[in-house]
């Protein structure tokens, strides 16, 4: 193979895996902004309108809270309901939002970073994996 055609394929995974790396570090970031200084509040947990309350309704129910200038929010869950933590219909859970835009929410203690996590570490493992194909082609050269 030509090495600028490894050379191009290289560059294009490497900027693939950047962004993957970049949205990762997004999500985490948002999710740290949010949890650390937005504002407190109870949530009442309730199923999905026009669901039923069992199987896939509830797995992302809605939360409903108050908001500090008196609107009543309604937004899904950002999180699923698990059998280790199950978000029942009628449950109250301690969530963050963002005053700024009160549909930005977090629910403590069910952050589910891992997806970000995940962006990162295969982002970075496809920018590594690029570089290396490109170093080995150029020092065959």
């Amino acid at each position: 193979m030509d090495v600028g055609a490894v050379g191009v394929l290289a560059g294009m995974a490497a900027f693939g895996g950047m962004l993957a790396v970049m949205a990762g570090a997004y999500g985490l970031a948002r999710a740290r902004r949010v949890r650390e200084s937005g504002v407190h509040v109870q949530a009442l947990v309730k199923r999905s309108p026009g669901r039923g309350g069992v199987g896939p309704a509830m797995l992302r129910p809605s939360l409903q809270f108050v908001t500090e200038d008196g609107r009543v929010m309604e937004v899904a869950s950002p999180v699923s309901s698990t059998r280790r933590q199950p978000l029942r219909d009628g449950d109250h859970v301690l969530v963050s939002y963002d005053p700024a835009d009160p549909r930005d929410v977090v629910v403590h203690g069910r952050e589910c970073l891992g997806l970000e996590r995940g962006f990162i570490g295969v982002g970075a493992l496809v920018v590594l994996l690029a570089v290396t194909l490109l170093a080995v082609v150029v020092a065959r050269r």
